[in-house]
């Protein structure tokens, strides 16, 4: 078993990343991405590959308090200088703290800073009771409580953004090291520390990190409940309480939670879970679920299960309507399958999608360890068969994915973000798995990546008749 990231595979990780780069540059040279977006991907993906290798060979033997410590300010440190960047980077070229096109940051900004002076039954009555949906609805609430301990300041919410985020790092690798072991457990961790979507979402007034920690202390709370040999009311109603709170975030999270410990609570080896906690767990489920039924949340997931299709093929007539002439080919039959993958890399400059250029370093990282998700699916079903013991991980990370796939957001990488902590887990259970056998199949991935990145190029370019 392998307990680090191999540098030899970090570095050609690198090379392919700047060929595919060069490439795409070259044989688009009129849409060529401007110098600060190419050197903000090189110091991304530089940056990523070689400090996740370093630092897994570096850390795999620091005692565990020393390296939740090392990995906790190590992220912090990397989310607050990124958090004063993006801030005056944003001023720059915007004219205001906020990322290119901002809508719903300053949507949740706006509203915020304008409940400062209402009273809070006033607030919790406009939010969760007089509202006709839930979503959104919590990081408002969130928001509101921190504008009113800090005013109208915008860089303190992206600060305790930065210490979320770290502290994802440390329920990931908890998470991790109960299912996939402590050496998956540390790489999983260190993985999440360096990606630079995490790091990226730090610096905005999107709900993504704050969403993201709850997930994860949701994820890691259900897993300890279902195997720990001692549980009470506290260790039951603490995930039961989080799911609860991710409905009022982005309501299909709400209900992947839901799907997610159900499965697991049906699949898991009854070693894991004694048979009476799974009789127990499941009756309180199903009392949790008719308290629920007919009440607002339960209409929303009625209606978003009902419209997913229609939301689908309106967004791509949207799309084709205004000049991208092979949107309508990106259906969900087309996109599921390539959801471990998702989203492509932007690698040039069409639309002014200007956020899509910053992050196509972040989003070429995911691609390439797409490879080792692949790996740890094939080994979980086939080579160590404990898919069952991993069903948590992966029931909610593929019905989340599965779902923004067949929706109009399938490449949307702000939507696809949520899953991204599930598969940065998948990725190290791949890179522990790593044998002379399966690297051959990472061998032909090197030359899948870089083939991605062209052909969504190509595809951005050709669909808007700009070729």
């Amino acid at each position: 078993m392998i307990s680090f990231f191999p540098k030899q595979i970090a570095t050609k990780a690198i090379y392919l990343y700047l060929g595919a780069l060069a490439a795409v540059s070259l044989f688009f040279f009129r849409n060529t991405m401007s110098l600060e977006y190419i050197i903000m991907g090189i110091f991304w993906v530089v940056g990523f590959f070689l400090l996740s290798s370093f630092c897994s060979i570096k850390w795999k033997d620091f005692p565990e308090k020393k390296l939740l410590l090392v990995l906790f300010f190590t992220a912090l440190l990397l989310r607050i200088a990124w958090v004063f960047f993006s801030y005056f980077f944003y001023s720059l070229k915007t004219g205001s703290p906020f990322e290119f096109d901002a809508a719903d940051s300053t949507w949740y900004y706006e509203e915020s800073i304008g409940n400062i002076e209402t009273q809070w039954k006033d607030i919790w009555n406009y939010l969760f009771v007089s509202s006709s949906t839930v979503s959104d609805s919590g990081y408002v609430f969130y928001l509101t409580a921190l504008a009113k301990i800090f005013g109208e300041n915008i860089l303190f919410p992206r600060l305790i953004n930065a210490c979320l985020s770290a502290a994802t790092v440390l329920l990931i690798y908890l998470l991790a090291k109960r299912n996939i072991g402590e050496e998956g457990g540390r790489i999983a961790a260190i993985l999440a520390c360096f990606i630079p979507n995490l790091i990226f979402y730090c610096g905005l007034h999107l709900k993504e990190t704050t969403m993201i920690f709850l997930i994860m202390a949701y994820l890691e709370r259900s897993d300890y409940l279902l195997r720990s040999k001692r549980y009470n009311v506290l260790t039951i109603a603490l995930p039961a309480l989080l799911a609860l709170t991710l409905f009022t975030f982005r309501t299909v999270l709400g209900a992947t939670a839901v799907f997610a410990f159900v499965t697991a609570l049906v699949f898991t080896n009854t070693s894991i879970i004694g048979r009476a906690k799974r009789y127990l767990i499941i009756g309180w489920g199903l009392l949790a679920v008719l308290t629920l039924t007919g009440g607002t949340i339960m209409n929303e997931v009625e209606g978003l299960l009902a419209d997913r299709e229609s939301n689908q093929t309106n967004k791509r007539i949207t799309q084709t309507a205004k000049g991208n002439l092979w949107a309508k080919y990106a259906t969900g039959s087309v996109m599921t399958p390539m959801m471990i993958v998702l989203p492509f890399p932007t690698m040039v400059d069409v639309d002014q999608q200007y956020n899509q250029q910053m992050l196509h370093g972040g989003n070429y990282v995911r691609n390439f360890l797409g490879g080792f998700v692949l790996i740890a699916v094939f080994s979980a079903l086939f080579i160590t068969k404990k898919w069952r013991n991993l069903s948590l991980i992966g029931s909610f990370a593929f019905a989340y994915l599965g779902i923004i796939s067949m929706s109009g957001f399938s490449n949307s990488e702000r939507f696809l973000l949520p899953g991204l902590p599930l598969l940065l887990i998948m990725a190290a259970y791949g890179i522990t798995q790593l044998n002379a056998q399966n690297y051959r199949f990472i061998k032909i991935w090197y030359w899948v990546v870089p083939l991605m990145a062209f052909a969504w190029a190509f595809f951005k370019l050709g669909s808007r008749g700009i070729l």
